[in-house]
C-alpha cells in the first residue's frame, strides 16, 4: 500500500482513472523563468525540454516542470530556501530534529537565549549550582541587630538562642531562624480606647481608672515556650493586680494623686512576682495612670462637690494664714514689752516719763486742740492756718488728653 502524505498531488489522484495520465506537477514559484533547475534535477529530468522562452520549443505532452517540494530519490539534500534555515543550520549544526537551535532543548530557545557551550553538557549544571549556592546563603546565614535575638529549631525542636550580629545556622528545612526585637517596650492601654473601667476603692465607692503598661522581653526561650498568648496574659494580669492594689487604698488618693506613684509601684512589684513565679521571661517596665474620674453617671453631682470642698479648703487656708498673723503680731508686742520691761526696773522714773511723753505724741499727733497753762499771753495757731490756706489754694491745673488745659 502506497503511503500518499508526502505527495502534494494524492488529493487530485483520487478522482482520476486508472488509464488517466499523471497530471502535471505545479510550476517550482522560487524559480525565475529561464532559470534552470538543481544540476541533480536536471540529470534527472534530461529528456525535459527546456524553457520555451528561451528555446522556443514546446514541451512534450504529459511533461512538464516537477515538484519543487519534493527531493528526488538518491540526491543529496537540498540546501535551505530562507536565511532563516541558513542561519538555523550553521548555528545548530544541521537542521531538523533536536540539533536545530529552536528545537526542544536547543541552545536559543527563549527570549534571552545563552551561548553555547564548548562541551554537551549545556549551562543547566551551573544554573542548579548557583541557586543552591545561593539558597545555603539566603538560608544559613543570619544578620541580626543589637535589638534582636533569635531562636533556633531544628525539625521544629528548641536549639539554641542567637544574639546581634552574623550567624551560621544549617540550611531550611533543617533549621530554621525566628528572630523577635527583644528590647523594643511594648505597651498596653486599659482599657481598649474610651470604654469605662470602673474600680473599687477601699472606702466602697467607684473611680473610673485608665492606666497603660509598658513591657519588654527578659528571656525570649521562656516568653516563646512558657506562655501561650503573652499579650492577652499581660493584659488580665495588669487589670486583676490594679484592682487588688486600688482596693486598699481610699477614693481621694486615687483621684488627687497623693498615693499614685506608691499604687503605680506596688502594681509593678506584684506584676512582676507573678510572671517571674510562671517563668514567662518577661519585664514590667512601669504602670502610668492616666485618669481617675468619677463615673459618668455621678459626675455632675461629683463635680459639685468638689467645688465645694476646694471653697471650703481655701476658706479654711485664710483663717489659718490670718491667725497666724495675729499670733506674729502679738508675739512682737510681748517682746517689746519684755524689753521696755528690763529697762523700767533699772530706771523706773525716767522710763515712766518717756512713756508718758511717747503715749501723749501718740494720742495728740492727730488732734487741733493745743492745751497750753495760762500763764501763756500770746499762742499762734500755725495748724488751723496751715489748713486754711490749703483750702484757700486755687487747685492745680490739669491737662487733657487733647493738649488744652481744663
Amino acid at each position: 500500500m502506497t503511503d500518499h502524505r508526502d505527495d502534494p498531488n494524492r488529493g487530485e489522484a483520487k478522482h482520476q482513472p486508472a488509464n488517466a495520465q499523471p497530471a502535471p506537477p505545479r510550476p517550482n514559484p522560487w524559480r525565475a523563468p529561464g532559470q534552470a533547475l538543481h544540476q541533480d534535477e536536471d540529470a534527472q529530468d534530461g529528456a525535459r525540454p527546456s524553457d520555451p522562452g528561451k528555446s522556443g520549443d514546446a514541451p512534450k505532452s504529459g511533461s512538464g516542470p516537477r515538484n519543487p517540494w519534493q527531493t528526488p530519490p538518491g540526491s543529496a539534500p537540498r540546501p535551505a530556501a530562507s536565511l532563516e534555515d541558513i542561519f538555523r543550520q550553521r548555528r545548530g549544526g544541521g537542521g531538523g530534529g533536536g540539533g536545530s537551535g529552536d528545537g526542544p532543548g536547543g541552545a536559543g530557545r527563549g527570549l534571552f537565549p545563552l551561548p553555547p557551550r564548548l562541551d554537551s553538557r549545556g549551562w543547566a549544571p551551573w544554573l542548579i549550582g548557583g541557586a543552591a549556592a545561593l539558597w545555603l546563603l539566603v538560608t544559613c546565614s543570619h544578620q541580626l541587630s543589637s535589638s534582636q535575638q533569635g531562636i533556633v529549631t531544628t525539625f521544629g525542636k528548641y536549639t539554641t538562642t542567637i544574639g546581634p550580629g552574623l550567624n551560621f545556622t544549617l540550611p531550611w528545612p533543617i533549621q530554621s531562624v525566628k528572630v523577635v526585637a527583644v528590647t523594643s517596650i511594648r505597651s498596653q492601654s486599659i482599657p481598649n480606647g474610651e470604654a469605662e473601667n470602673l474600680v473599687l476603692t477601699s472606702d466602697q465607692s467607684l473611680v473610673d481608672l485608665s492606666y497603660l503598661v509598658r513591657w519588654s522581653i527578659k528571656d525570649l526561650k521562656q516568653y516563646t515556650y512558657q506562655l501561650k498568648d503573652p499579650d492577652a496574659t499581660v493584659r488580665e494580669l495588669a487589670e486583676a493586680t490594679m484592682r487588688a492594689t486600688v482596693a486598699e487604698v481610699k477614693l481621694n488618693d486615687v483621684m488627687f494623686g497623693q498615693r499614685r506613684g506608691d499604687i503605680e509601684a506596688a502594681v509593678r512589684e506584684r506584676m512582676q512576682a507573678v510572671l517571674d513565679a510562671y517563668k514567662s521571661g518577661i519585664l514590667i517596665q512601669g504602670i502610668d495612670i492616666k485618669k481617675a474620674d468619677p463615673p459618668a453617671k455621678v459626675n455632675d453631682a461629683f463635680q459639685r462637690v468638689q467645688a465645694a470642698q476646694q471653697d471650703a479648703n481655701r476658706d479654711l487656708s485664710n483663717a489659718q494664714a490670718f491667725a497666724q498673723q495675729v499670733v506674729a503680731r502679738a508675739e512682737g508686742d510681748a517682746a517689746a514689752f519684755d524689753k521696755v520691761y528690763a529697762q523700767y526696773k533699772l530706771a523706773p522714773e525716767v522710763t515712766k516719763q518717756r512713756m508718758y511723753y511717747t503715749t501723749m505724741e501718740r494720742v495728740l499727733s492727730a488732734n487741733d486742740k493745743v492745751v497750753a497753762p495760762s500763764s501763756i499771753n500770746g499762742y499762734l495757731p500755725l495748724p488751723e492756718l496751715r489748713r486754711r490756706a490749703e483750702q484757700a489754694a486755687p487747685p492745680p491745673l490739669q491737662v487733657n488728653g487733647q493738649g488744652g488745659v481744663k
